[in-house]
């Protein structure tokens, strides 16, 4: 049974554009994985803490000489990268914050990139883990930071989600970016404005 994991990051519910585009990518692999199954992850609303020395002290402990306060320490870590290892394909709604990822989307990385889980050192070489997995990021953003524009090298979130998921062995990745939502506070037609977004969605399930 192919499982899709959803991962939400903005703040915002109803007026936020990653999250149309994630609930549209939603539907369509629905469409088209009927007999899928789909865990959605949203991390405005998940306890996310920052990792800290008993953390990375308790990871870098062999599972069968943890105590229990190491074992509580990865708890959620555990279930985090439980839920990125029974999927098949993950999907991103990722909006911009001052050029980079949002927060929470960097305090769930720090939680998953975990040695001997998500990747390892062979012989001193990283390996990613997490291997035959596909990965799409819908990214939206209050400015345009597309590649052959002005501004495009204060982009920071796709080079660093790029670097991360190879790191960790996700190398099928794609990213939709939705740049200029901005303008949406000052007038411009939302449903026009998230169209073209759709139909790239859309079209990529058609194409397969």
């Amino acid at each position: 049974m192919p499982t899709l994991l959803v991962v939400n990051s903005s703040p915002f519910h109803e007026t936020s554009v990653s999250r149309h585009l994630s609930e549209e990518f939603v539907q369509n692999w629905k469409q088209a994985n009927p007999n899928g199954r789909v865990i959605t992850r949203d991390l405005a609303s998940s306890d996310l803490k920052t990792i800290d020395a008993a953390w990375v002290g308790a990871a870098y402990t062999p599972k069968d000489a943890r105590t229990p306060e190491q074992n509580q320490a990865l708890a959620l870590s555990d279930t985090l990268l439980g839920e990125l290892k029974a999927a098949d394909e993950y999907v991103f709604g990722v909006p911009m914050h001052n050029f980079a990822v949002p927060s929470v989307l960097k305090l769930w990385i720090d939680q998953i990139a975990r040695v001997g889980e998500s990747f390892s050192y062979a012989d001193g070489t990283p390996k990613g883990l997490l291997q035959g997995k596909k990965a799409a990021f819908l990214v939206a953003s209050g400015g345009a930071y597309n590649a052959g524009t002005a501004m495009a090298s204060f982009n920071h979130v796709e080079p660093y989600l790029r670097s991360v998921f190879g790191f960790l062995g996700v190398t099928d990745t794609s990213f939709l970016s939705a740049g200029g939502a901005a303008a949406l506070m000052h007038g411009l037609d939302r449903a026009a404005f998230l169209q073209p977004h759709v139909e790239a969605i859309r079209s990529q399930f058609v194409a397969a």
